[in-house]
């Protein structure tokens, strides 16, 4: 999946990204930049013990991080908005952290930064929706039967957007959904917020207007995860076994990195199946609800086209049992049709024929 990060200046966005990317980038740039980011899964770890394969991959998420959004500023707006504009899901970034060398941003409260960019993201939207109206009611002919209806829809969206309601809880059935689908409209996709704070205030737990930030999140249905960027870059920096002492220390077993990837991961719809070997213990991802067939054409296309049956088996049966052999001898192993919908965790081998 592929995921816009968004936030104002000075907020620690293009950190973020890079923790998350690993990729190294020039504060300065105005270019947007595209990387991709582990999903941290314990899962894998403890399936690449059992198998001790020669390759272990994880799943992925595609992250492309954009210029600051300046508030009210349009062809600041557009450039940002063009440089996500094929993106699934936004990331925002919003600054708690206090410091005397890095400039505030034009708003300094963590819930008026979180305000402002979803005000961003509505502004957008009806930009590009009035847009589209105007040049259906302005059409020098008569409008087609899917253009009507298509006006209608966009006239109780604009409605919407003109009371501040994000597109996404509206009630919006799949086919307006699809309907929508070339617009690429912001408020219409899932969303995450991650608070940058500092050491204080992530080792007390809090930060000035904390609670209006979590409510709002929770309002609206979005992915929060707190972390301290500057806390996050040491930890970068030490070898695998100083950092495991070190998150001991801080009463924590992961990286936030690694929360807010797999915080994000949950949140847009996505769940992960394994396929397991020695040759390479593999996570994949798949859209909630996917099939079998979904699953075989994500590992390849001849799977898909050749699909016979798919062998499943419960991550959490192999791992209690110990064996695939043990998961079989307990009737455990299920043989499943292309329809079958694939749950999280599903260990999959796929048999076709092309």
């Amino acid at each position: 999946m592929k995921v816009g990060i968004v936030g104002l200046s000075q907020v620690g966005k293009t950190t973020i990204f890079s923790l998350l990317t690993g990729i190294e980038v020039d504060l300065f740039s105005q270019e947007h930049q595209k990387g991709t980011a582990k999903v941290h899964d314990k899962r894998v770890d403890i399936l690449a013990k059992m198998y001790e394969p020669k390759k272990v991959t994880y799943a992925t998420l595609e992250f492309f991080d954009t210029p600051a959004l300046k508030i009210k500023d349009i062809k600041e707006r557009t450039a940002v908005f063009n440089a996500i504009q094929n993106v699934e899901a936004m990331l925002i970034v919003v600054r708690a952290f206090k410091s005397d060398s890095v400039p505030y941003p034009e708003v300094e409260k963590p819930i008026d930064q979180l305000k402002a960019t979803l005000d961003e993201f509505l502004f957008r939207d009806l930009d590009v929706v009035t847009n589209r109206i105007g040049r259906l009611e302005n059409a020098k002919r008569k409008l087609e039967p899917k253009e009507e209806i298509e006006l209608k829809l966009l006239k109780r969206i604009q409605e919407a957007l003109e009371n501040e309601q994000l597109l996404s809880k509206i009630g919006l059935a799949d086919e307006e959904k699809k309907m929508l689908g070339g617009f690429s409209l912001t408020t219409l996709k899932p969303i995450g917020v991650v608070v940058n704070v500092d050491e204080e205030q992530f080792s007390e737990k809090s930060y000035e207007t904390k609670d209006e930030v979590i409510k709002l999140c929770q309002d609206n249905g979005f992915a929060y995860v707190e972390l301290c960027g500057k806390l996050e870059m040491e930890l970068n920096a030490l070898s695998e076994e100083e950092k495991m002492e070190f998150l001991k220390e801080l009463g924590t077993d992961e990286t936030g990195i690694e929360r807010l990837s797999r915080a994000l991961y949950t949140q847009f719809g996505l769940i992960s199946f394994f396929t397991v070997g020695k040759d390479e213990v593999r996570a994949w991802t798949l859209k909630k609800g996917a099939t079998a067939v979904d699953a075989a054409g994500v590992i390849h296309s001849d799977l898909a086209r050749g699909f016979i049956r798919a062998e499943v088996i419960k991550y959490d049966d192999l791992v209690r049992l110990g064996s695939e052999k043990a998961v079989k001898d307990a009737g455990l192993m299920k043989l499943v049709g292309r329809d079958y919908i694939v749950e999280d965790g599903d260990i999959i081998t796929i048999r076709f024929n092309v």
